[in-house]
């Protein structure tokens, strides 16, 4: 993998190789350009390398003649939406997000707290070949110190017209809490105290080392999941380092999956405010069946965050999200976040009276195969090209590589954008399907390899 990835949300790499001062300088420096004047908020994930790269952008940007407003360390959706209240002029999340601890990364926001437009990205490239200027001495920006922009985000959410927060708080919830250690830690507990639950921390401690490998996936959450069941808890949440995905585990310590994550949100909300939906091509099936309930539509974005994003605006979508754990809440922001899905799904356990195994079993059920392939003699758009030929009288969509959707299972395969691989997504109603299916477009693409 290389250890410098550049995209649209921002640039990420492995401190010390790859992600360099002079890599972090020059591109917040290109985008002080892009932004031009004004403030920028600046918030960090807990990690190690975070104090030291904030100390170079924070500097760079007064350098640059922009102010600073330092949050301290928080969620990325806390960067977001304190971008959006204070009406900055953009916004920087120090974090690699679900990346293990020797990766950090700068992620780049807009004037609304959102990730950059593919056009705005463009842009602020134009500024990376130009030579840098900076500010006299009379002319630099000023750093202020602004540590109550999680505790806002808290207050704003437990505003929210659809939570019960005393409806919340009669549950009673006990809850186990796996925060990797990460900026979870400082935001999480407070929600959780505000809502009333009894918590039982683990990796919650203010190192920013992680105990593990921070993806929260199956695989990795084995010990998190004894835990639950162990505490005898009504449910495990589990957070990413930077607090923007959301798992869960139910009160059998069994993973309740990412994908239905994003599925029993739409369902609360849709039973609430129907209306459009917004996922993007790689989430499950379910949301659509979900939506079906409530005679509402789901549209479908390239994956990425700004995308979904771009997409709900267009078709004024009251929830969105990815199936990775990604709950986008339009009500509160346009951003993915973990503490918004956290209040979301205990009201909806709230209000349906149910443990959240027995939600679970009230939603469609589909299984997610995922598989990747090495290219060696052809480029990855060639073998999406040939795919597109072969399956030309199916249902496509080539909006972001090529999803083609059959009755019963559908599949979805683009190209990384950072190794020569070609990812295939594969759900159908069971896994021994979706094993089968998926194996069977492996050895399509082989052969064009």
């Amino acid at each position: 993998m290389p250890t410098l990835m550049v995209s649209i949300s921002g640039i990420r790499g492995i401190v010390g190789d790859g992600l360099s001062p002079e890599v972090i300088v020059k591109y917040t420096s290109a985008y002080a350009d892009f932004i031009e004047q004004g403030k920028v908020v600046v918030g960090r994930d807990a990690r190690i390398s975070g104090e030291m790269v904030k100390q170079i952008v924070t500097g760079t940007l007064m350098a640059k003649g922009l102010d600073v407003i330092d949050i301290g360390i928080v969620p990325t959706p806390t960067v977001q939406f304190t971008v959006k209240t204070l009406e900055a002029q953009g916004g920087i999340a120090i974090t690699a997000s679900h990346n293990p601890n020797e990766w950090n990364a700068l992620k780049l926001l807009n004037s609304t707290g959102q990730f950059m437009s593919p056009e705005e990205h463009e842009k602020m490239k134009t500024f990376l070949s130009t030579e840098s200027f900076y500010e006299s001495w009379e002319k630099l920006g000023k750093r202020e110190e602004y540590y109550q922009a999680i505790d806002n985000h808290i207050d704003e959410i437990l505003k929210l017209k659809l939570l019960d927060t005393e409806k919340i708080r009669s549950r009673k919830f006990r809850v186990l809490l796996d925060c990797i250690n990460g900026a979870g830690v400082y935001s999480v507990p407070k929600l959780l105290d505000k809502l009333g639950c009894e918590f039982i921390p683990i990796n919650c401690d203010k190192s920013g080392i992680f105990p593990r490998l921070p993806e929260p996936l199956p695989e990795n959450l084995i010990d998190t999941m004894q835990a639950v069941k162990e505490n005898k808890v009504d449910l495990g949440i589990v957070v990413d380092p930077d607090v923007d995905r959301l798992v869960l585990i139910t009160e059998n310590g069994e993973a309740f999956g990412e994908e239905n994550t994003i599925t029993q949100v739409v369902k609360f909300i849709l039973s609430k405010t129907p209306g459009n939906v917004a996922v993007n091509l790689s989430t499950t099936r379910a949301v659509e069946d979900v939506a079906k309930e409530f005679s509402c539509k789901v549209f479908r974005a390239s994956v990425g965050e700004a995308n979904v994003v771009k997409k709900m605006k267009e078709v004024d979508a009251v929830i969105g999200g990815e199936g990775s754990g990604g709950v986008i809440y339009p009500a509160l922001h346009y951003g993915r976040d973990a503490l918004v899905g956290i209040a979301l799904t205990l009201q909806h356990l709230a209000i349906k009276e149910l443990s959240l195994s027995e939600l679970k079993s009230r939603l469609p059920q589909y299984f997610i195969v995922k598989k990747k392939i090495e290219l060696q003699n052809i480029g990855p758009d060639d073998v999406i090209r040939n795919l597109i030929f072969k399956y030309q009288n199916q249902n496509l969509n080539t909006d972001d590589g090529l999803r083609i959707d059959f009755e019963d299972h559908w599949v979805h395969m683009r190209k990384s954008n950072t190794e020569p691989i070609i990812r295939i997504i594969v759900e159908a109603k069971n896994k021994k399907l979706a094993e089968e299916i998926a194996d069977k477009y492996v050895k399509e693409i082989e052969e064009l390899v």
